[in-house]
């Protein structure tokens, strides 16, 4: 079975291809990861790979309660918990490094969202006090896109610190450097707008910041071409995620991850195709596919060489022992929805492995 499988990432030796996707999950009481943490991850040590939940690279980062951040001392030592104990379960772990621009609320920091337009996302945030709309964001003047670049860089560094495998760039799900890639929400007319090489120009500089943060290899993309969340859109998101993928080859990455999902293109040609066979042609090196995929799925998308890693997230969120399910063709446990952001163990480090079910 290809999900079993060993694979060399890079140089890193994974045991099998059964990637734990980020979740968020909002147990980060005052934005810094905790014991809690350090035993859901290491719960779920048996995965080829656990990339963690989001974690801000700043405090205008943030964009829902409790969640991580990843540019003070304090978040340092407490990603540092979560590092070493998923290490000891002989895991191996990536900061997903994250900015939600928009998709903020001054409710968290006490300023405006940024982002490349002034153009709200629709909907509502989430905030402790319930539901609240938008605020329209401020647009980043020209000088202050590379202030984020080096906020990324910083965040890269501290996670190196804290004892983290590699990072994973977030630049999917309608947050900043989506925001910046996808027309909809770029309307700008500088270096960072316009053109698809112009809006790609900030992931392209938060990458090489990263990368240089971190030895060959040990760097991942994350994108998500057939995404409307967040009120996310593109005129052309063939034309344009085909760009993103083939220019990140100028990298020296660990992987491509992709959000799986249909595009298409309101254009003439009407032309549409999955994110993953999107990609697949375009980008040269480890693709990581994630999606809705059962066991079987994945193990046929592997079969037809579709991806080299399959990330798994809600079977893996109810699953601590998910790898050994699949091996064993056992029965899998049921995630419960009401527990996803709620805070405390419930629903977070008691779903009972195998050795425990019964």
């Amino acid at each position: 079975m290809k999900l079993l499988e060993p694979y060399d990432l890079a140089g890193l030796a994974l045991p099998n291809r059964v990637v734990m996707a980020p979740m968020t999950r909002n147990r980060a009481e005052g934005r810094v990861p905790n014991e809690l943490m350090a035993r859901y991850y290491a719960q779920r040590a048996s995965a080829a790979l656990i990339v963690s939940e989001g974690t801000q690279v700043s405090a205008l980062g943030q964009g829902y309660q409790e969640t991580p951040g990843i540019y003070e001392a304090e978040h340092r030592e407490g990603w540092r918990l979560v590092t070493e104990a998923v290490h000891r379960a002989g895991g191996r772990i990536f900061a997903q490094l994250w900015h939600v621009g928009r998709v903020s609320h001054s409710y968290y920091h006490g300023h405006t969202p940024v982002a490349p337009s002034a153009i709200p996302p629709a909907g509502k945030a989430y905030t402790p006090e319930g539901l609240l709309p938008y605020e329209t964001p401020r647009a980043l003047a020209t000088a202050e896109v590379g202030e984020v670049v080096e906020q990324f860089r910083h965040a890269a560094r501290v996670a190196r610190e804290a004892g983290f495998d590699g990072v994973e760039i977030h630049g999917a799900n309608g947050y900043l450097l989506d925001q910046f890639l996808q027309s909809g929400a770029n309307h700008r007319d500088d270096q960072y707008g316009g053109t698809v090489e112009n809006r790609a120009r900030l992931l392209l500089e938060v990458t090489e910041a990263v990368a240089a943060e971190w030895p060959d290899g040990r760097t991942g993309v994350r994108l998500s071409p057939g995404g409307a969340t967040n009120g996310i859109y593109d005129a052309d998101p063939v034309a344009t995620f085909s760009y993103a993928a083939e220019v990140l080859n100028r990298f020296p990455l660990a992987y491509l991850h992709v959000v799986e999902a249909p595009v298409g293109t309101a254009g003439p040609d009407d032309h549409a195709v999955c994110a993953t066979e999107l990609v697949r042609p375009l980008f040269y090196g480890t693709l990581i596919s994630t999606g809705g995929y059962t066991p079987e799925s994945a193990e046929t998308a592997l079969e037809k060489g579709d991806a080299d890693l399959i990330g798994f997230g809600r079977l893996f969120l109810a699953n601590p022992d998910l790898p050994r399910r699949i091996a064993q063709g056992s029965l899998l446990n049921e995630p419960d929805r009401a527990t996803f952001y709620a805070p405390g163990p419930r629903g977070y480090v008691d779903y009972p492995a195998l050795d425990e079910a019964f």
